[in-house]
């Protein structure tokens, strides 16, 4: 997500992440991994993660192979109004108040969560001051060009 609560291009585009694959980024997100022991996601963001990331995991010599298996392997919960019930692989649902939904999964984790979003689920948990530490990455994107900065 942008400083300006954008995670697209103008168009819906979303080749920006495409930049991000340098050997320190990488070992960065699974040193990051290390600690988290549940991911949070948003509904609409679910679909393209859990596809993404199940698609990385068939390819061994992917450099962000060994991520994607975490990716995958971490239990995830999806936040969602309007779902019963998962069609993920290892991920339950959460239906309630977000807060009283954050406040449950805090006190059963013995490590740390991560949210992976979407915008409108990242924006909800920042408004409600649920998150408690911010992880920033630098993609300076020109989208007029698609030019990286």
């Amino acid at each position: 997500m942008s400083i300006d609560d954008c995670i697209a291009g103008p168009n819906g585009e979303m080749d920006w992440m495409v930049g991000l694959s340098d050997d320190k980024l990488i070992k960065y997100e699974n040193d990051l991994m290390e600690s988290i022991d549940t991911i949070l996601l948003g509904r609409k963001m679910t679909d393209v993660f859990i596809s993404y990331w199940s698609d990385v995991i068939k390819k061994p010599d992917d450099r962000w192979y060994a991520f994607a298996k975490k990716m995958i392997e971490t239990p995830k919960v999806v936040f969602t109004k309007t779902l019963n019930k998962s069609k993920w692989i290892n991920t339950e649902i959460a239906t309630g108040d977000l807060t009283n939904e954050i406040i449950k999964l805090k006190s059963r984790n013995a490590r740390d969560m991560v949210v992976y979003g979407g915008a409108s689920s990242d924006s909800s948990l920042i408004k409600l001051g649920l998150i408690d530490e911010f992880f920033f990455h630098q993609s300076c994107c020109n989208w007029k060009r698609h030019d990286y900065i």
